[in-house]
């Protein structure tokens, strides 16, 4: 199965059947399932300390008198400043713990259109899709689960996870890092694999039931870095990751003005028995072939525009070819 793939002349576009080379190499990863109660704790781990904050603030000032409910607060206060060792080898070893048993959990699948296209010794931007309430199919990309041959991959999360106590370590030795623009280029520049979810925490808010949501028409953003570094982008689909958690989310202005200006869309949801712990349904992950980009400091719009065009063709492309095969039936709207 062949995908766009641009010759680094933004001034020209190909259609996938025009395009020349040798024939893809599809490779396919399975996650294993292992233990259902060491799933449930690496899942509450990486998702679930959220609400274990909100819940132990609640209860602090319900049952405690208040000079002991604000030391609460300092105490997270505390943690949440605190610097984080990213190196840490007990945090290292348990973000591998989580990862190996949250990968064959559900279980999560990963398949690559052509995994010879990938060079261990380049650094590619991965544009993973969608955010819906949580982007827990990134994980099969990820350096601790090893289905990928490249050595150095950081996740670029919402800077709000970073300010949550506990939470933010987790995701640090997990290998998360705050989407920062000054953040980005420099883990590029340093031969990191960098894989973002464009749409961010809009798509969340506009995430509606039957069909799937990414916001890419005016995300230009990390497709402009993808150009200044020189750096292939590449497109990235998760498909069945919007139904394993069930959800309810207000609407109107005020909510989405809220979540812009706090870089989180606050959503209730829920999975097994109530918890915040995803429901047991197969993921498929799905990563096209890299577009390639001629590298300049200084991109035009026009260039911008173009590439950009070109990913927003290639992950609707990704979504049309696979969705059949992984028994997918909902519709892909980008906004």
């Amino acid at each position: 199965m062949a995908s766009s793939v641009a010759n680094g002349d933004v001034r020209r576009r190909k259609s996938p059947s025009s395009e020349a080379g040798p024939p893809p190499t599809p490779a396919e990863f399975q996650g294993v399932p292992g233990s259902t109660l060491f799933a449930y704790v690496a899942l509450f781990l990486w998702v679930g300390f959220a609400h274990t904050i909100v819940l132990m603030i609640l209860a602090s000032f319900i049952f405690l008198p208040f000079p002991k409910s604000l030391g609460v607060l300092g105490f997270l206060f505390i943690i949440m400043v605190i610097p984080v060792d990213e190196r840490s080898k007990w945090g290292r070893k348990l973000a591998r713990f989580i990862f190996k048993h949250a990968i064959g959990y559900f279980p999560v699948n990963l398949y690559v259109e052509d995994i010879k296209a990938f060079d261990p010794n380049e650094a590619y931007v991965f544009g993973y899709e969608p955010h819906s309430v949580w982007p827990i199919g990134l994980i099969s990309l990820a350096d601790h689960t090893g289905f990928l041959s490249l050595p150095k991959i950081k996740v670029l999360a919402s800077t709000a996870v970073f300010y949550v106590p506990f939470m933010r370590h987790i995701w640090t030795w997990s290998g998360a890092a705050p989407a920062s623009r000054k953040k980005f280029v420099s883990l590029l520049e340093s031969g990191y694999s960098c894989i973002i979810v464009p749409g961010g925490v809009l798509e969340t808010v506009y995430m509606e039931r039957g069909s799937e949501i990414a916001y890419l028409r005016n995300r230009k953003g990390f497709v402009r870095i993808a150009i200044e570094t020189g750096k292939p982008l590449v497109p990235v689909f998760g498909f069945g990751q919007s139904e394993v958690f069930n959800w309810w989310k207000p609407k109107g202005k005020l909510y989405l003005q809220i979540s812009r200006a706090i870089k989180f869309a606050p959503i209730f949801f829920w999975g097994e028995l109530g918890l915040p712990l995803p429901l047991r349904r197969p993921m498929h992950v799905v990563i096209g072939r890299p577009i390639v980009p001629k590298k300049n400091p200084q991109p035009t719009m026009e260039e911008v525009d173009d590439i950009h065009a070109q990913f927003v063709e290639a992950m609707e492309d990704l979504f049309e070819r696979h969705k059949e095969r992984v028994g997918y039936h909902s519709q892909l709207r980008i906004l």
